[in-house]
């Protein structure tokens, strides 16, 4: 049972991603009081449907439109987009944060000898996976495992829920550093909502949110923003400390698919191997989803014909780094594709066409774009110091948003990095 809410902590930290866990859990261990604020639920995960979309299908809050009818989704709960996201582990670039003067080699370091971080072992890669892999290395591409966040002991072949949340405990969440943190002293409260920064003689001195039924204020000498690439953005906008629109990267994905006749699945890990193309600002891996996910893809671009194909349709996943863009606001968001971005798609889908093809695959076709990595609103060097303080002392931003260049990769081991650097600094400071 958690201890009672005081009325002032060392630190709020508004967010429970990977990037505010972290922070929390290193300020927690260090024996700083500690207030974790979280928009959504702390509800168990369950691993279902019905879950999965009241996290990341609610319109205006979970899922956005743009203007040319893609999607952008991102996940409103305890351990944020983590909690429902693949658990692919892929390593910070060092010397692109290095030239902002942010080191994470210490960091990374630390973090690998303790978080379960590998490749899946070949028991729990699955037909579909392997299929598609042996058609990439014989096409001529450095197809290879991906380091996952997943426990291979507990985690189970013919599994398809990843990506509705996992409910045995395989996966790696932000939810088990918020835990370490709670058991170091920490408070989390769930269904949370800050609304503005409180501001003292020029610098931040805690949070104003909305929880139970009323608007309820808390001190503290430090604040931490980690609601995400959208959430972080807005909340300074709020607090009169930032403009109403950023613009944004959002790291689009084309889900390219062909069916085979002699598989039988569908339910298994998807992300397990993959290619990234860094100077061309693509990557590729296979992305097998749960049937209900599958079947609207193919609604969507109307494949009916497909709907039932599932069991034998081989998906690989094409992601583009795209260029920063377009623009938030209070109720949406807005990241529509620029020339640069569709010629980097053409020839991601071109290559994922040629691996199903070496796969035997028909009836191939593609879905729309769609999105899950919204971040660099508040750029490092831009909105952010090196140590992630914005010009307000006392308030920091440690999420996506401050990432300071075009992405296109998975961030949760970045932003992982990040946060552990932070508590560190604010302990120091």
């Amino acid at each position: 049972m958690h201890s009672p809410l005081r009325s002032s902590y060392d630190a709020i930290v508004v967010g429970s991603g990977p990037g505010g866990a972290s922070v929390a859990r290193e300020l927690a261990r260090r024996s700083l009081s500690v207030l974790v604020l979280e928009q959504g639920s702390a509800a168990p995960v369950a691993g279902t449907l019905k879950q999965m979309a009241a996290i990341a299908a609610v319109p205006g809050k979970g899922a956005f439109i743009h203007r040319d009818a893609s999607l952008l989704v991102r996940g409103i709960t305890a351990g944020g987009s983590s909690t429902i996201n693949f658990a692919t582990a892929a390593p910070p670039p060092l010397e692109m944060f290095a030239a902002y003067g942010v080191d994470l080699a210490p960091a990374l370091e630390s973090l690998r000898a303790e978080l379960p971080m590998a490749p899946l072992p070949d028991a729990l890669i699955g037909p579909m996976a392997a299929r598609i892999m042996r058609s990439a290395l014989a096409v001529g591409l450095d197809w290879h495992k991906l380091d996952k966040m997943i426990r291979p002991q507990i985690c189970r072949t013919g599994c398809w829920r990843c990506v509705y949340g996992c409910p045995f405990g395989a996966k790696w969440t932000a939810r088990d550093f918020i835990d370490e943190a709670c058991l170091q002293g920490a408070h989390l409260m769930d269904e949370a909502r800050a609304t503005r920064v409180i501001l003292e003689n020029g610098r931040a001195a805690g949070i104003e949110f909305f929880a139970g039924g009323r608007l309820q204020t808390i001190r503290a000498n430090n604040v931490i923003l980690a609601g995400g690439g959208l959430g972080s953005p807005r909340l300074l906008y709020q607090s009169g400390l930032g403009p109403r629109s950023v613009p944004f990267f959002s790291d689009p994905v084309v889900a390219v698919m062909g069916s085979v006749d002699d598989i039988n699945g569908g339910a298994e890990v998807p992300m397990a191997a993959g290619l990234n193309m860094h100077a061309d600002g693509i990557a590729l891996a296979d992305l097998t989803l749960p049937k209900p996910m599958y079947q609207a893809f193919a609604m969507q671009v109307g494949r009916f014909d497909r709907l039932f194909a599932h069991h034998k349709t081989l998906s690989i996943m094409v992601k583009i780094r795209d260029e920063i863009g377009g623009g938030t606001g209070p109720r949406w968001a807005d990241k529509t594709l620029r020339e640069t971005d569709k010629l980097k798609f053409r020839k991601g889908v071109a290559i994922a066409r040629s691996i199903l093809a070496e796969a035997g695959a028909r009836h191939i076709f593609k879905s729309w774009h769609f999105a899950a990595h919204p971040g660099g609103g508040i750029r490092i060097n831009d909105g952010v110091d090196k140590n992630l303080m914005t010009p307000t002392p006392g308030l920091y931003v440690c999420d996506a948003s401050v990432i300071p260049q075009p992405w296109g990769l998975p961030p949760s081991l970045t932003l992982l990095c990040l946060g552990k650097r932070l508590g560190m600094h604010i302990t120091r400071s």
